[in-house]
């Protein structure tokens, strides 16, 4: 091994530990598979709601005393119409919810063994936080973050983000617009359901109005959906082919770590410097056959 500056060692290359990294595209599979599903169920959903929406403006136009054709039947096919699309777009998000969260957590392990110990939270919070109230919100998109930098080929800084950005973006609007919605929707049927609920014409009037501004301001978070859906596909797509191309790559010289971070000694033992009398002290030799742990542990 030639010595480096100053008569020191270089450090051996160091390439991806064997077996450290799970490329397997069964769950990416899956997930793009669900999200092509999901867009469809998301348009379904659209047409049910624009239904609702316009049987809703058919009632307030003959509430202002217009001459329309409206049934109780045209109200409740509407309604069975939007409760079938429904539920067919709940079970894809239950489903899509399980699988991203097993993808999820694979990238942190493999993210892991691309940076080993360089990251903000344990593979379990990769799965977990998706499913806990308020971070939510922010400790996916950091553990992202940080997946994002480890796998990208060219180096942590070298890959933009945009996409990655413009999906968590378009996803949390698309999750505050419907919670916006949902909580107006709620609150005005609760007030209709009411037991003294005897409204005038105009109260009438006024009520219809919020429900018809309900309906569309939902089907507007449906069309954020979408998006969020297709920027997640694209999203699954790029960072599993980012890791592929991180594996892929040929044994590395050792360097600085990329985050700032001192990088770990893989020897176990002190950095490589003057032994005894002045003579270059080498790290040493792991056994033959001898391999790193997967994920970065040991």
């Amino acid at each position: 091994m030639p010595p480096a500056p100053g008569g020191y060692p270089a450090a051996p290359p160091m390439g991806m530990p064997t077996g450290g990294v799970d490329l397997r595209r069964g769950i990416s599979t899956t997930l793009v598979t669900l999200f092509g599903l999901a867009l469809p169920a998301l348009i379904f959903l659209l047409v049910a709601r624009s239904g609702q929406y316009g049987v809703i403006g058919d009632m307030l136009d003959a509430v202002e005393g217009k001459s329309v054709s409206l049934t109780e039947d045209d109200l409740n096919d509407a309604d069975d119409l939007f409760t079938a699309a429904q539920v067919i777009y709940s079970l894809l998000t239950v489903a899509i919810a399980v699988v991203w969260a097993i993808w999820f957590r694979r990238l942190r392990l493999n993210a892991e063994v691309f940076a080993p110990g360089q990251h903000r939270f344990s593979s379990g919070w990769a799965a977990g936080s998706w499913f806990t109230p308020v971070v939510n919100l922010w400790f996916p998109k950091q553990i992202a973050n940080d997946i994002w930098r480890a796998s990208s080929p060219q180096g942590p800084h070298a890959v933009s983000r945009g996409l990655l950005n413009g999906w968590w973006v378009t996803w949390i609007v698309a999750l505050v617009t419907n919670a916006v919605g949902g909580l107006r929707y709620n609150i005005l049927r609760a007030k209709v359901e009411s037991d003294d609920y005897t409204p005038s014409r105009s109260e009438a009037k006024s009520d219809i109005e919020s429900l018809h501004s309900i309906l569309a301001f939902d089907m507007f978070a449906i069309v954020i959906f979408m998006a969020a859906a297709v920027l997640a596909l694209l999203l699954v797509r790029q960072i599993t082919t980012m890791q592929e191309q991180r594996a892929a790559l040929p044994p590395q010289m050792a360097g600085p770590a990329p985050y700032g971070m001192p990088a770990p000694n893989p020897y176990g033992s002190p950095a490589p410097g003057p032994g005894p009398y002045g003579a270059p002290q080498m790290p040493p030799t792991p056994p033959p056959g001898q391999q790193y742990p997967p994920y970065g542990q040991g």
